[in-house]
């Protein structure tokens, strides 16, 4: 009788390997799933959360100057007077709430706060105005007062005020000059990418990036937390799960839960706020992804080093402030001391911010916006390898 000598086992194949993989990441992804189907407070985050923080943030960030509470003292009471006074108010800009005759009771209102701006007109003012028409003396002068506390309103405000002078000059030279007369220096302006300067073009597309960013964070700097919370991380520490598939299994959930948020949030910025949109979907979607996988990553990094669901949260809210501070969403990176400036360099949501405004309100091309998504790709890459190294220390 003879023996066959049996072969010893054969290790699988490159395919094979991958194959399996692929089974026990999919694995991973259900119960994710599962979790958030079961979990309501979830789903409220998710969904809702996100479409009344940007109806909040769309209607209440905005640094538009409207309706400014306005103090006038008229001490002229003359049709020239009435008529400054109408160039003033007529744009919307300044509103009348108070007058009188004494410039103490203007003082008192910046004071209380019950106005923003004050404008004086002292008298003599009609004439002062007709000499310097006529070019018999320097010209006629009134006192613009404004409250600085709030310095982007009072910026805005002297520079509305300062316009609505220069333009009444123009006015009042062409009619006293020579009737009809047009003026010899004229400009006209055009803001480039958004002529009507309206805010909410500029800062409702950041809005989204914000939402996208808080909730990638939130959701998944809970996802390992909670599961030794809940005694099961030890369960999938002896499964035959590597470091790298446990997190890919919990980042690919929440990146399609992220496409979602962000697919909603730019519906209603494009069909409820009537945002420009002149760039290319393929280069926004390009760009959210490596977005989300920044945003996703450093979320698992702030999971593997926190102890509860509490410390993370915490966490997150910690990181989030400095994270928005430093994106140029309030604040031009520009303006910013030179170390912020370095700081900034490492923040994902300040690339992002660059990419998203420059589709929406540019249409910049993917030549145009390689830097900023090269630097998404180099954040997502460290960030990622910092979690998968992280967890593999903490739990090997």
């Amino acid at each position: 009788m003879s023996f066959t000598p049996s072969s010893p086992a054969s290790t699988p194949s490159l395919g094979t390997r991958i194959t399996r993989s692929a089974e026990r990441i999919l694995g991973i992804v259900r119960k994710e799933f599962l979790q958030i189907r079961r979990d309501p407070r979830l789903r409220r985050v998710i969904f809702v959360a996100p479409m009344i923080q940007l109806m909040v943030f769309g209607y209440a960030v905005s640094t538009d100057v409207r309706n400014t509470p306005t103090f006038l003292v008229d001490q002229d009471h003359t049709q020239a007077s009435r008529d400054l006074v109408d160039a003033f108010t007529g744009p919307g800009t300044f509103r009348i709430v108070d007058r009188s005759e004494d410039p103490a009771d203007l003082v008192r209102a910046l004071d209380h706060g019950t106005a923003d701006v004050g404008f004086v007109i002292p008298p003599g003012f009609a004439d002062d105005l007709a000499q310097a028409s006529a070019g018999t003396a320097g010209p006629a002068r009134i006192q613009i007062l404004v409250d600085g506390t709030n310095s982007n309103v009072a910026q805005t405000a002297l520079s509305y005020a300062q316009r609505i002078v220069a333009q009444r000059s123009i006015a009042i030279l062409a009619k006293t000059v020579r009737p009809g007369l047009q003026p010899p220096l004229s400009f006209q302006e055009r803001a480039w990418y958004n002529p009507d300067l309206a805010s909410r073009n500029y800062n409702v597309p950041a809005v989204v990036g914000t939402l996208v960013m808080l909730v990638s964070l939130l959701l998944t700097s809970l996802a390992v937390v909670r599961e030794r919370e809940i005694g099961t991380l030890e369960q999938l520490m002896v499964s035959p799960l590597g470091p790298a598939e446990l997190m890919i299994g919990k980042i690919l959930p929440f990146a399609i839960i992220g496409l979602v948020d962000m697919t909603l949030v730019t519906t209603v910025a494009l069909a409820w706020f009537h945002v420009p949109f002149r760039g290319a979907l393929p280069i926004l979607v390009l760009a959210t992804v490596l977005f989300l996988v920044s945003g996703l990553g450093l979320g698992l990094l702030i999971s593997t080093v926190s102890a509860t669901q509490q410390e993370a949260f915490l966490t997150t809210f910690l990181l989030f402030m400095p994270t928005i501070l430093l994106s140029g969403f309030l604040f031009p990176v520009r303006s910013m001391p030179q170390v912020f400036r370095w700081l900034t360099v490492i923040n994902p949501l300040r690339h992002f911010l660059e990419i998203v405004r420059g589709v929406f309100l540019k249409g910049a091309s993917l030549a145009e916006l390689a830097q900023p998504l090269l630097a998404l790709t180099a954040i997502g890459v460290v960030v990622i390898s910092l979690a998968v190294w992280r967890f593999h220390e903490t739990h090997a």
